[in-house]
């Protein structure tokens, strides 16, 4: 087992699937509902047993994320900009190291008018992470002018076969919408595959139905930030797709889990 295989341990479980919570959303969005006090968060999700989370490097210097895996974010834009879509790198693969990092991220929109500079950084990022012997998850949103269906079978599978093409270790992106199409994202991207939660969900049962297929499709797991840390019971929602990724529970099962308590 080289040290790449050794740090992924930290991320995913023995079934090879895992449970990342994303909160680097304090950048983008500002100190959003479920982000203002972040080591409570953290921490009963944390009680959850989710597997990893995403942060920046600021908040990894305050926030323990105890046995969790630890993924420091490299990329960053704020709602402010006049192009969200140009993600910049703002921290290095080395202060990722010294925060104790399992792994680095960084966010690629493909069509977006800035898309070469992205990949650009994408690149570099995989050629340090190489010589650091440091996982990579590359973020892979089909996103831009050009761009008609942000969850199109075609464009996604491209997203994410061009972050396997450029070194990530770990693929995240859309859902296709259906078990059929994302099977064949999953089947065209030769390293783990795993999906955004996106905006906040209309309902828990809509995103507990779309990891539920996902995992019927083979995904290798989930990175769900918002439908998480904003909902109103975190650990619980935390917990139904625990047991839908790691267990193989239904829908209906799930759901359960999220009513506990309330």
């Amino acid at each position: 087992m080289d040290g790449v295989e050794k740090r992924l341990t930290r991320i995913f479980r023995k079934d090879q699937k895992t449970v990342i919570v994303p909160m680097d959303h304090g950048a983008t969005l500002g100190p959003v509902e479920g982000l203002h006090d972040m080591n409570r968060t953290v921490g009963e999700l944390l009680k959850a047993n989710v597997d990893a989370f995403v942060i920046h490097k600021g908040i990894a210097r305050t926030v323990d994320t105890g046995s969790a895996g630890l993924i420091v974010h490299l990329s960053a834009s704020t709602k402010h900009s006049p192009d969200t879509n140009r993600k910049v790198r703002v921290c290095s693969v080395l202060e990722a190291l010294r925060l104790g990092a399992d792994a680095v991220s960084v966010h690629i929109n493909v069509g977006a008018p800035f898309e070469a500079e992205m990949l650009t950084k994408l690149g570099n990022v995989a050629d340090e992470c190489h010589s650091y012997v440091l996982p990579l998850l590359a973020m892979m949103y089909p996103r831009g002018p050009s761009i008609q269906n942000e969850h199109d079978r075609d464009v996604v599978a491209h997203a994410a076969r061009l972050g396997a093409e450029l070194g990530a270790d770990i693929v995240k992106t859309n859902y296709t919408g259906d078990i059929e199409s994302f099977k064949q994202v999953v089947a065209s991207c030769p390293v783990p595959l795993i999906i955004a939660g996106g905006p906040k969900a209309k309902t828990d049962h809509d995103i507990l139905q779309m990891v539920y297929e996902a995992n019927l499709a083979g995904c290798a797991g989930i990175s769900i930030g918002r439908n998480v840390f904003q909902h109103k019971a975190p650990g619980n929602m935390a917990r139904a797709l625990i047991t839908i990724v790691h267990e193989g529970a239904t829908v209906d099962q799930a759901f359960r889990l999220v009513s506990e308590g309330e």
